[in-house]
């Protein structure tokens, strides 16, 4: 059996980069994606954000704390990581007392789509 993911998004905060014990370089990273449609009765434009946590392992992990940053779009292919305790997404409590579910990706491949560097403003 196989399973693949294929996310395109864009980062929601700076990536954040660790060592294992062995050496092994992790880095994780939030990461959005969008769906957008019109409503069929009013023609009013919705959007659905869903939020990934990806963490990326090895060599990757390194370029992408490197190049990465919030607001960089990328493609991310990998398989999901269930919770566990629930074999599905880790669900948790907002600050204002709705649910939330945090999807965990862990990632085979970051591709970066950003055509050009974003300039930084003076």
């Amino acid at each position: 059996m196989y399973q693949q993911l294929t996310l395109v998004g864009r980062l929601g905060r700076e990536p954040e980069m660790r060592y294992m014990p062995d050496g092994t370089a992790v880095t994780n990273f939030s990461l959005a994606t969008e769906r957008k449609w019109r409503s069929g009765e009013t023609g009013e434009l919705t959007t659905e954000t869903t939020w990934f946590r990806v963490q990326v392992t090895g060599g990757q992990a390194e370029a992408c704390h490197q190049y990465l940053q919030r607001g960089s779009k990328v493609l991310v292919a990998g398989r999901l990581t269930p919770d566990p305790a629930s074999g599905g997404p880790r669900l948790y409590q907002r600050s204002d007392g709705t649910m939330g579910a945090n999807y965990e990706v862990r990632a085979d491949q970051v591709r970066f789509l950003n055509d050009k560097p974003q300039e930084e403003e003076a």
